[in-house]
């Protein structure tokens, strides 16, 4: 069974102007930064936290436009990662590192050989393009054909990088430690601005030292522009006991961190919805939100979404805030930092409650696209033996 383990998170920005939030001045940056948690008893009974910095900008996460634009023509390419993964598909040993170049399946292949030898032709048309950017050496390794959506479908994902439909031609390279292989990629993709501005990246350094650390990059074609994700992960067993008690959940704890400051490179504006701290919390029992410790933004539904009343005000936003799955988003809103006594919440306690507030229209287009990207942004690329 494959083993795969991302999470990229998918933050569809596609140049917002304030047109829409005149009254507000609020912005929206192409570079996002985002920190995550997931805290998994469903499937894999781990926590992994996570933080990622991305864009669709080529001048704050830089890569040739050359190759940007031949990835992005062919149709069928979903995905280019680089990984440190241990195990990235079956068979990988524990020394090698993978390039995946993800292909959407072509139904007039039939049969195995067809639909490999496919996938390979598109693929080998970009690894030494790719093997000279990044200063790789990447042999092809194997094509992996995805059939568990276990994941996808817990997480409500899309499935471009393990669903059903995706095949991955893999090429394999020697092992490099993250903290080496994150510090060489940072350097080289990310605009000096960005690197100086700290933040999230400060915090993704720091991860990149931990001994059970991976990282990816990722480069993700759309129809008018690329995403590029540059995500620093780490993984532990869950050892206490979450269900069927009141749980408190310390966020920050996961990073060993109790403060979470926003990069500088939004200083020169009014960004709140850039910098983003999120939970999802998998179980096999339902629970509900209570005791949050920080504030609560009002919401409103909208589509089927809990959109924030006001984004200028920092907190919690809870979608949904009981079941199986609880997802948690906190936004900063004008503040620059948020302390782990603000992030603090419990599981299987008291109930929440809102305070309707009229919604001002100016500002939902704004927040329905950051939101509705970030909450389906958990690309948690997965696969589980059986």
């Amino acid at each position: 069974m494959l083993k795969i383990i991302f999470i990229i998170s998918i933050i569809m920005v596609i140049g917002i102007s304030t047109n829409y939030v005149h009254s507000q001045e609020i912005g929206l940056s192409t570079f996002q930064e985002s920190a995550q948690v997931i805290i998994d008893k469903k499937i894999s009974n781990t926590s992994i936290a996570s933080i990622t910095l991305h864009s669709s900008n080529l001048q704050e996460i830089k890569i040739p436009t050359e190759l940007e634009q031949k990835i992005r023509e062919n149709e069928r390419v979903q995905a280019v990662v680089i990984t440190n993964q241990n195990n990235c598909v079956l068979g990988v040993r524990d020394y090698e590192s993978c390039i995946i170049i993800n292909i959407e399946r072509n139904p007039e292949d039939k049969g195995i050989n067809a639909i490999q030898d496919s996938t390979r032709k598109i693929a080998d048309s970009y690894i030494h393009e790719v093997n000279q950017v990044f200063d790789t050496d990447a042999k092809f390794f194997q094509t992996y054909i995805h059939t568990n959506d276990e994941t996808n479908q817990e997480l409500d994902t899309s499935g471009i990088i393990s669903g059903h439909r995706t095949i991955s031609a893999i090429y394999t390279m020697p092992m490099q430690d993250t903290d080496y292989m994150y510090g060489k990629l940072s350097s080289m993709l990310l605009s000096k601005s960005i690197r100086e501005g700290g933040g999230f990246y400060n915090i993704a350094k720091t991860l990149s030292e931990d001994q059970n650390s991976k990282m990816s990059f990722s480069i993700i074609p759309t129809e008018s522009k690329s995403l590029l994700q540059l995500r620093i992960s780490v993984e532990n067993p869950i050892e206490s006991e979450m269900e069927g008690t009141i749980t408190k959940i310390n966020p920050l704890e996961f990073f060993n961190i109790k403060n979470l400051n926003r990069s500088d490179y939004f200083s020169t504006g009014n960004y709140p919805l850039n910098s983003i701290f999120q939970i999802v919390i998998l179980g096999n029992y339902e629970t509900n939100v209570s005791d949050v410790r920080g504030n609560i933004i009002p919401t409103q539904m909208i589509d089927g979404i809990e959109i924030p009343i006001e984004i200028t005000k920092k907190g919690w936003i809870f979608d949904p805030q009981k079941g199986e799955q609880i997802q948690g988003k906190y936004i900063f809103g004008e503040s620059t930092s948020v302390n782990e006594n603000e992030l603090k919440f419990s599981l299987g306690g008291g109930n929440l409650e809102y305070k309707e507030i009229e919604l001002d229209e100016s500002i939902t287009v704004v927040i329905i696209i950051t939101i509705v990207s970030i909450g389906a942004a958990i690309f948690y690329l997965k696969g589980y033996k059986k």
